[in-house]
């Protein structure tokens, strides 16, 4: 009996560190640190290779827009609540080429919006960090330099 609870022990810690690892469905990260997403076509060995990307979050994407052209609406998804859907009906009889091409577009979407958030979030001046903001005042979209 003991060896079933140690047996199960490691399953549980095995299990919690790949979701450390991957934190999305579909993707991997490689040695040197890019987010790639990938997807076995259906009834078929071969693989749809949907690309490398610096974000988890753009590598799962792709996935998700994949997985929506192959499997349709019923698919799981990373993030259900982002997927564009088409007007037209027939949006699984799309071919590997295309549902590549739609994925790739969507993962470099978000990878540039991704990149250019964390960017812009390590460039802001630490002089502003250290006082904190008035809560009761509304943002002025105006630059606030420009005031006489």
């Amino acid at each position: 009996m003991e060896g079933d609870f140690s047996t199960s022990t490691e399953k549980r810690k095995q299990r919690q560190q790949q979701q450390q690892e991957k934190p999305y469905r579909g993707i991997r990260m490689r040695k040197w640190g890019k987010w790639v997403a990938e997807i076995r076509e259906p009834n078929k060995r071969s693989r749809i290779w949907l690309g490398s990307y610096t974000t988890p979050i753009a590598a799962a994407r792709a996935y998700d827009t994949a997985v929506f052209y192959l499997r349709g609406p019923s698919a799981r998804l990373n993030f259900p609540d982002l997927v564009f859907h088409e007007e037209d009906d027939d949006v699984r009889d799309m071919s590997a080429a295309s549902i590549r091409k739609k994925a790739t577009e969507v993962g470099a979407r978000v990878d540039a919006l991704q990149t250019s958030l964390h960017a812009s979030s390590q460039s802001k001046p630490s002089s502003r960090a250290s006082e904190p903001p008035d809560l009761n005042e509304y943002p002025n979209p105006e630059n606030s330099d420009d005031d006489d």
